[in-house]
């Protein structure tokens, strides 16, 4: 039996194999974990659907493979027996009809239960347009050898395989250019790496440029249709220049790309407006080393980012716009109720950001918990589509890496991002005189769609009076 990389979270169309726990020949049992992929959203442990023995890895750890891929064959005992038909007989057609009748059976899958057998019908596919690297012989190209539909010429000796850039030629003699056949993702692969799909000829069915395909040519250094005819007998494909020397190539994947192209829709879809302000939380840093003593707080991390976040989900519960999104095909705001806290992350695999689910609800050493597991989980790498879906407003310590502020861009889907600066030794007024006070810069983003300056100012005016006094927080809540 072989199994199919199955979608794990919301529309996946990829993933990429990080490590297998198995190996040909090991014995598995149902819902045993047998490999780590990296999705767009986080490192996800796939179990075994089926108890058997392995008989092939059908993929290596390392590439990235679509969903539907098979990733791995099991023999499982029983299997050949209950797919094999009996032979056609007169006393078999009634049960045969009978089985005809009746609907199989779905499936079970990692995501819901999958598509019923039957139950639709695909309409008849078109036939396809002409494909790279299949090109018309025609009395301006002349076919290798003289024969008709030979192909266009090319110097004698030079094989072309699979993958690798050819010439199109039109009738003119000119190069001429026609969309591939290439599935979403490989054509996203082929921007990421360079690689111009209109001088690839497909190794898939139909002319289907694979994701094979584009990364040999893109090992091969091509970027486009490289293929020459030298003047001299044997003169082969003319690769682009490698790569200066000092320079390092990192094949941007899973996590990293989910990031990177949620920002590039966030900055570029709504509209942001960043407000600043200094504050001053010499009285937040004495709470933070009082609640350290206290025995409810035992085992957990407290940070002056606890007393950050509770204030945010106080902001939010008292001006609920702050917390929503927009809408854009209903044009509609939406009011989101539950306050579903993101915190973001610095993982080894890049920026992630899990959220603390109804984080409004949990009193302050429950949430002091909820953020340093949330944490930790997504610093190994552990974090899953649940814990990383569904976030309504976000807060990111910029602090950390020590830098007093900054502008950050929204999560797709949120109305607003808290910035929380170091944390600084700095002279202050305090009542007509100057004092060495502990001061942090906050910044709040937001999408000016939904928050005016009135309604941005006042989150950010409160998250800061209760910072300075942290007794508003319960006068407050």
């Amino acid at each position: 039996m072989e199994f199919r990389l199955p979608d794990v979270g919301e529309g996946l169309t990829e993933a990429d194999i990080v490590a297998w726990h198995v190996k040909p020949g090991d014995t598995v049992t149902t819902n045993q974990i047998i490999v780590d992929i990296e999705t767009a959203k986080a490192v996800v442990e796939l179990p075994s659907p089926y108890a058997g023995t392995v008989s092939a890895l059908l993929v290596d750890a390392g590439p990235t493979v679509d969903v539907g891929t098979p990733i791995i064959a099991v023999d499982v005992p029983g299997a050949d027996d209950a797919a094999a038909e009996p032979a056609a007989g007169p006393a078999l057609a009634t049960e045969q009809e009978t089985a005809a009748q009746t609907p199989p059976a779905r499936q079970p899958v990692l995501v819901g239960y999958g598509v019923k057998p039957g139950s639709t019908s695909r309409r008849p596919r078109k036939k396809p347009p002409t494909r790279p690297g299949s090109y018309p012989v025609t009395p301006s190209m002349p076919a290798a050898g003289g024969g008709p539909g030979a192909g266009p010429v090319f110097p004698p000796g030079v094989q072309l395989p699979p993958g690798v850039p050819v010439p199109p030629q039109s009738p003119s003699g000119g190069p001429a250019r026609s969309r591939a056949l290439a599935k979403p993702p490989v054509r996203r692969l082929a921007r990421d790496l360079g690689v111009d799909l209109g001088g690839l000829a497909g190794s898939g069915p139909e002319g289907l440029v694979t994701r094979e395909d584009v990364e040999r040519a893109a090992d091969a250094g091509q970027s486009g249709p490289t293929a020459t005819a030298g003047a001299d007998a044997g003169a082969g494909l003319v690769p682009q220049a490698s790569a200066p020397a000092g320079e390092e190539r990192i094949p941007v994947r899973g996590v990293r790309k989910h990031t990177a192209a949620a920002m590039v829709a966030s900055a570029f879809t709504a509209p942001h407006v960043t407000e600043f302000l200094q504050v001053d939380v010499t009285e937040t840093m004495a709470a933070t080393r009082r609640a350290r003593e206290l025995p409810e707080f035992a085992g957990s991390k407290v940070s002056p980012l606890l007393f950050v976040a509770k204030a945010l989900l106080i902001a939010a519960g008292r001006h609920p716009m702050i917390n929503s999104s927009w809408d854009e095909a209903a044009q509609e705001i939406v009011v989101k109720r539950p306050v579903n806290l993101g915190i973001a992350v610095a993982a080894e695999r890049g920026l992630i950001v899990p959220n603390v689910k109804g984080a409004n609800t949990l009193p302050l050493a429950a949430l002091a918990r909820a953020i340093d597991e949330l944490a930790a989980t997504a610093r190994a790498g552990k974090a899953t589509p649940a814990d990383l879906a569904g976030g309504t407003i976000t807060i990111t310590n910029v602090g950390v890496f020590g830098v007093d502020t900054g502008t950050p861009i929204l999560m797709p889907g949120e109305a607003a991002i808290l910035a929380f600066g170091q944390v600084r030794d700095m002279p202050w007024v305090v009542a007509g005189e100057l004092a060495v006070r502990k001061v942090t810069t906050l910044s709040l983003s937001f999408d000016h769609r939904i928050v005016d300056g009135e309604l941005g100012s006042a989150v950010l005016r409160d998250v800061g009076s209760m910072l300075e006094d942290p007794v508003r927080m319960i006068a407050w809540s």
